[in-house]
């Protein structure tokens, strides 16, 4: 006799609402035995959605959860030769991914990118699921109650709450991360374009790039304190060194340096699957004299170029000092912008802003800038790189400082 699945919705005890719990029920041998879904219903609201021929958005929702339990309960079933309830017990409760709760989830990727010492995205994955757990005010939602409706009112509730349709992104992408490297059936994937999916918001960031004009008072600034220095200085080199990340440029090693040429890997690349490209930078004579200013004196070539790491640090200990390091440069480019009269926040992030956009207006390949930024999903730029010789990316890099030209 093979043992068999199905639905089942338990009239026998009701709960006050008169809700009752919605179980799996597996028969074998005349005997029965019933497995929770997590699911309450009115029993005429059960038998409306699980015999419906059309459903709605929250009956389709609900029949899709139920639809999850019973479809893994089906497919242990069919994978154990000999049955009994043990050894189905055994194999559904203890593998069921698609029970397994979200947050658990999440800290399992969380510990992976510690190990990885990626702390920035660990921090940002954690942030991600300590939102869906305040959300729902449960650590215990599975992978099952993560529907497209659910993630909607998760949407309205972030912005509700006064966060942006990018941070709602950046929290969701995360969370779609999360089922990709879980392995979730694909039945459960709430994700996507049409009907019955959700599509992740995409924020609109407004980048404020500086004109060729107020790049030139930067560069002629005239600080007023060694920190002023030191955050102008750090501006201007990230502004012509491809608009590097404060991170990438304080991990920059003396081996990175190839006489006019710096090369180096964007941090963030490095673990990635995909094959991580290198960003070539023309050193402008203003970026070799920071570095000669600021650079420590090492015979090692691993050495980093920067002195504000070194490579007795912990991967916790880099980002507390990065972060730090960040901070205290945008918090003095602040004042300096006060000062030079511009009227637009001055960060070391609005320099690579400024890098991709003045060489775009200044008819520079768009190919070449995607490049130079590290776009690696800029598909028309597989490969492309390599065509540039370095003349050319020196010649291409020049028009950064076209203002020192001018009358």
């Amino acid at each position: 006799m093979e043992a068999n699945a199905g639905l089942f919705i338990d009239r026998t005890h009701p709960k006050q609402n008169g809700m009752c719990t919605v179980k799996i029920r597996i028969r074998f041998n005349r005997q029965k035995k019933d497995y929770p879904t997590g699911v309450a219903l009115l029993p005429d609201d059960f038998d409306k959605i699980v015999n419906a021929k059309r459903r709605s958005e929250s009956e389709a929702a609900t029949f899709k959860k139920m639809d999850a339990y019973l479809i893994r309960a089906k497919d242990v079933l069919e994978e154990i030769n000999v049955f009994s309830f043990q050894r189905f017990e055994d194999e559904y409760l203890s593998d069921r991914k698609l029970v397994n709760t979200v947050s658990g989830a999440f800290d399992k990727y969380i510990q992976q990118l510690r190990n990885e010492d990626r702390i920035g995205t660990a921090v940002s994955y954690e942030t991600a699921k300590n939102s869906i757990n305040e959300f729902v005010k449960n650590k215990n939602i599975t992978f099952v109650d993560i529907t497209p409706r659910f993630l909607k009112d998760y949407e309205k509730w972030m912005l509700a709450n006064g966060k942006t349709k990018t941070t709602v992104g950046i929290y969701l992408r995360s969370l779609r991360t999360i089922y990709n490297t879980a392995d979730i059936d694909r039945a459960l994937y709430p994700f996507g374009e049409g009907r019955g999916k959700y599509s992740i918001p995409t924020g609109r960031n407004i980048k404020k790039a500086l004109t060729l004009d107020e790049v030139s008072r930067i560069f002629n600034y005239a600080p007023a304190s060694e920190m002023e220095a030191m955050a102008k200085d750090y501006w201007i080199f990230v502004y012509l060194c491809n608009g590097i990340n404060m991170k990438d440029m304080l991990l920059l090693r003396r081996k990175d340096i190839n006489g006019d040429i710096l090369t180096y890997q964007r941090a963030k690349t490095i673990n990635s699957k995909r094959e991580a490209k290198a960003i070539t930078v023309s050193l402008k004579p203003e970026a070799k004299e920071i570095i000669r200013k600021y650079g420590r004196i090492t015979l090692s070539a691993e050495d980093y170029i920067f002195p504000h790491l070194d490579r007795k640090m912990s991967a916790v200990r880099q980002r507390e000092v990065i972060q730090n390091v960040t901070h205290n440069v945008n918090k003095h480019l602040k004042k300096i912008a006060a000062t030079a009269k511009i009227d637009k926040p001055i960060t070391t992030y609005s320099a690579r802003h400024s890098f991709a956009t003045i060489l775009k207006n200044s008819g520079v390949n768009p190919q070449f800038i995607g490049e130079a930024l590290g776009h690696s999903n800029l598909k028309t730029t597989e490969n492309y790189f390599a065509g540039f010789e370095q003349e050319a990316i020196h010649e291409m890099t020049n028009v950064l400082t076209s203002f020192k030209n001018a009358k």
